[in-house]
């Protein structure tokens, strides 16, 4: 099924896997937000948002996915992945709050960021313009978005390709082991959509999402995975490649997987693989 993404809000999970933020070096950025469990996600931001209120930061209203390509901002640096599962989800509305999220499909995505201080909100670091994320063509079809359907059993790999060698840039993770997942983590979803406030890097999800027309479907990149010590210290350059992998973990192995990466091989039905070039803005 075709979707258009265009239409779409889109958000991302801060801090749903443990260490990431802190080798991203943004665990900072969230000191004063407390949460009601020590391992609970931090926040939710924004990304894009297709709306006409007024309330939008105006930036949050460019389109910013490609599945192609990362333009790199002009006049930035220390951009870097962020290998994810995103799951696109229908919204259920009771009058101006969220009731119900019902996940339809999951696929790679690469929550691309830059890494630097002085940003007031998380979104700032995200969407710089057209093609500043990543979400996958192949998207896969959610039999049931819990402990007994076929994603429990998919993991994440992430990979960058510089001079035609490929290094493996995140920890290759099982989706179930997020540190929120499954019935816990669309509660936790729809709690922040409905009651997060404008307070440090966080913004208020509720007053940009209440116009009149109520956006019926969503995106959610439910978290970054933890970088390996390539990951860490290497930020993205042109002519980069970027990968993000999702696959069944009982059908493939590493060796199979990195053959599928080097062959840029979109022939399997089941493996969602987002395989991004680095370009400079302008060129």
């Amino acid at each position: 099924m075709n979707y258009n993404l265009e239409e779409m809000a889109t958000f991302g999970v801060a801090g749903n896997f443990t260490g990431h933020l802190e080798q991203a070096g943004e665990a900072k950025d969230f000191t004063n937000i407390k949460t009601k469990e020590e391992n609970a996600p931090k926040a939710i931001f924004p990304t894009y948002i297709p709306s006409k209120n007024i309330l939008i930061p105006e930036f949050l209203k460019t389109f910013p996915f490609s599945s192609e390509k990362i333009i790199f901002p002009k006049d930035e640096e220390n951009l870097q992945i962020e290998p994810e599962c995103a799951i696109i989800c229908d919204v259920i509305w009771n009058n101006d709050k969220v009731e119900k999220i019902i996940p339809i499909v999951f696929g790679a995505s690469n929550d691309c960021s830059i890494r630097k201080d002085g940003a007031k909100k998380i979104s700032q670091k995200k969407n710089w313009g057209s093609s500043s994320k990543g979400l996958a063509k192949n998207l896969i079809p959610i039999d049931e978005f819990s402990e007994k359907g076929i994603i429990n059993n998919y993991k994440i790999a992430c990979f960058l390709i510089r001079n035609d060698k490929i290094f493996q840039y995140g920890e290759t993770s099982f989706i179930k082991d997020y540190s929120y997942i499954y019935e816990k983590l669309l509660s936790w979803i729809i709690e922040k959509l409905n009651n997060q406030i404008d307070e440090g890097p966080t913004e208020n999800l509720n007053s940009y999402l209440n116009y009149d027309d109520k956006i019926n479907k969503m995106i959610f990149s439910i978290g970054a995975t933890r970088y390996t010590d390539f990951g860490k210290t290497h930020f993205l350059q042109e002519n980069d490649k970027s990968v993000v992998v999702l696959y069944p973990n009982e059908k493939y192995s590493d060796e199979e997987i990195l053959s599928v990466v080097k062959n840029k091989d979109f022939s399997h039905k089941e493996i969602s693989l987002l395989y991004q070039e680095i370009v400079i803005s302008g060129k």
